[in-house]
């Protein structure tokens, strides 16, 4: 698998324009059909991230119409490159808005510039904004952003998962204070999102933090590491994007003597194809998980039988089937279909495609408890959650991965911040802030 994923890295560019989607062959014009966007990132330094995420989407829109579709409405989709770009994803909003005269209900950047960039057109637009783990943190207030979601959770709560890790292996809350954590992030909206949350855990616990920004596309790092040599901070959040910059942290990391545990990568650097190319100085560094990576996962298993054994499959590289990348993106297909179902059942429209209003009421309504995850094949892969009017965030928990340098090893269980309620907080006061100074009124969720 190393071998094949450094191969697909290599020829990323080529690759993809050999495994583009396009949308369903043409039915018959009775049969109906909804339409998904794919806003892909197959090319440039966050291919790997793109190829993964994107081809689970669509392997699993074939896998529900090999299955007769959602009660009988087959899916459509178009994609479109972004190459992880702002402008281009605007670009790619407006090309994928409409296809065959059916408007997309739904949209997902798998990026937090792109999400940025098209978060204010969302209401207006009747389109769902689907941040699968990534995007603006306090969408999560709904009365605020009833368009904007975030069923993986937020880089809020992730970041808290990851201090409240820290200090169960200091031994508690109460030996953090006096520590130091380097906070080493991309120098983008991305890198920078998880700070207000940061800072403020670390008032309260009496830890110093160093923020250390990173041009992108991050390959550089030396000096950046040399300060944190300086510094001798006693953990390292590292907030990257793309397998190069990632794995050139770790490297770095190595050169100067830093421990890779007691460095902790986001979701965005915490998978495959961000450790094998830094070799053996990855091994015993810590990622944060919102998808957990493998191939026991029923529903993982049936793609690749049926998709798959049909030569359907989307993945030019099949032994990328089941990792976190690939992953991750199915769960995020698989709550756009749930949603589907739910606004059908809503709307009394079973049977038959529904609008962007309708899409996003059953998106709210989401309820994938324990039991629902296990009947879809998934349970264990992704945390359990619910959403609501208010509660737009999704599941508040993630779980620690350590890479033993072959492959991932899950260490925690899924686990909340210590406070959610003081995340919630900050959520609630970032979002009133923003709907005061642009003239929004909350809506009622009482």
């Amino acid at each position: 698998m190393r071998r094949t994923l450094r191969d697909m890295m290599a020829v990323s560019a080529i690759v993809c324009a050999a495994i583009v989607s396009a949308a369903l062959p043409e039915r018959a014009a009775a049969e109906e059909t909804q339409y998904f966007p794919i806003a892909s990132s197959r090319v440039g330094p966050y291919s790997a991230m793109g190829t993964g995420y994107y081809g689970a989407q669509i392997d699993y829109l074939n896998y529900v119409n090999m299955n007769g579709g959602v009660n009988g409405v087959m899916l459509t989709w178009q994609e479109c490159e972004t190459e992880y770009n702002a402008v281009k994803t605007v670009e790619c909003y407006q090309r994928l808005f409409e296809y065959n005269g059916q408007k997309m209900v739904v949209f997902d950047t798998l990026g937090t510039p792109g999400a940025y960039a098209v978060i204010n057109r969302m209401a207006e637009d009747e389109v769902v904004l689907a941040q699968y783990g990534y995007g603006r943190t306090d969408a999560a207030d709904g009365s605020v952003w009833p368009w904007v979601f975030n069923a993986a959770g937020h880089y809020w709560d992730q970041i808290a998962v990851k201090m409240r890790f820290m200090a169960e292996q200091e031994g508690g809350v109460e030996n953090m204070r006096g520590k130091k954590i380097v906070h080493m992030h991309i120098d983008s909206a991305f890198g920078r999102e998880p700070l207000p949350a940061m800072r403020a855990i670390a008032e309260e616990w009496g830890v110093e933090i160093v923020e250390i920004a990173v041009p992108p596309p991050g390959l550089e790092q030396q000096s950046q590491w040399l300060q944190v040599r300086r510094e001798r901070p006693d953990w390292v959040t590292f907030w990257g994007a793309g397998s190069g910059m990632n794995s050139t942290g770790m490297t770095n990391a190595a050169r100067i003597g830093f421990p890779r545990e007691r460095l902790i990568y986001v979701t965005f650097g915490a998978a495959e194809e961000d450790m094998y190319p830094a070799g053996d100085s990855a091994t015993g560094t810590y990622a944060m998980a919102n998808a957990l990576p493998g191939k026991q996962f029923p529903l993982v298993q049936a793609i690749e039988e049926q998709v798959y054994g049909a030569g359907e499959g989307n993945l030019a590289d099949e032994s990328r089937i089941g990792s976190v990348y690939w992953n991750r993106g199915l769960g995020a297909a698989v709550m756009w279909i749930e949603a589907l179902k739910n606004a059908q059942e809503m709307h009394d429209k079973v049977g038959q495609a529904v609008t962007g209003a309708e899409f996003r009421a059953g998106y709210e309504a989401l309820n994938m408890t324990p039991e629902r995850l296990e009947e879809l094949g998934i349970g264990g892969m992704v945390a359990p959650f619910d959403l609501s009017c208010a509660k737009h965030n999704g599941a508040r928990a993630f779980a620690m991965m350590q890479w033993d340098g072959e492959k991932f090893v899950q260490v925690t269980d899924w686990l909340p911040p210590l406070d959610p309620d003081a995340i919630r907080t900050l959520i609630e006061d970032s979002a009133a802030k923003f709907a005061a100074e642009n003239g929004i009124t909350p809506r009622d969720c009482s």
